[in-house]
């Protein structure tokens, strides 16, 4: 009998250690199945339309390889949006040169501009002029755009709107309900009601 209990003892100690492992195993398996399971990461909350900086009574300006100024950009106030990229400007004034150094100024009640400066929406008695020029020889009429707004690519000087506009090109003036002018080509495109008032040009 006493040989029978400490076999029995023997094969017990000799088995424990799988016991053990075999209920820890069996304890991680329902701790597993009993755990909530987590629900998918959130994608990253999405930012509001909220500015993240602001700029007061300032000027931005941009150079080109050279270091000659290709732009400047002023407003009264600037908001950054981070989720459009764009800023908000009060009160915008800018300044562009083009390659060949040829003047393009633009103003507003507000704008929203890229960092660059080289895209300007203007919003609320928008002006986009464009000085006199003379270039191989041939002197180029100052133009001038005025609507309440005005879309304007200041490095391939176009400018569009959908909405009423007034161009005035040297002496000649035209009104129209939509605007697209390429002032590299020199194509000049006038939709809807158009009316215009072409003056002589004194010899």
């Amino acid at each position: 009998m006493k040989n029978f209990l400490y076999d029995a003892w023997e094969r017990f100690l000799l088995y424990l250690p799988l016991m053990v492992m075999g209920t820890l195993a069996l304890g991680t398996y329902w701790l597993v199945r009993s755990t909530p399971v987590p629900e998918a990461a959130q994608a990253e909350r999405v930012r509001g339309h909220e500015p993240d900086y602001f700029m007061q009574g300032f000027s931005i300006k941009t150079y080109d390889a050279s270091g000659r100024m290709r732009s400047e950009v002023q407003g009264d106030m600037a908001r950054h949006y981070p989720d459009t990229q764009w800023i908000e400007i009060d009160s915008i004034r800018i300044r562009s040169f083009d390659a060949q150094g040829r003047l393009t100024t633009a103003s507003a009640l507000r704008g929203l501009t890229t960092d660059s400066g080289s895209e300007v929406q203007l919003i609320g008695k928008a002006v986009v002029v464009r000085e006199a020029d003379k270039t191989a020889g041939k002197t180029q009429p100052r133009m001038e755009y005025r609507g309440e707004f005005l879309h304007a690519f200041m490095d391939t000087e176009v400018v569009k709107s959908h909405k009423p506009v007034e161009l005035t090109r040297g002496n000649d003036r035209f009104t129209a309900d939509a605007l697209e002018v390429d002032n590299v080509d020199q194509v000049i495109q006038l939709r809807g009601r158009v009316r215009g008032t072409l003056v002589p040009e004194r010899r």
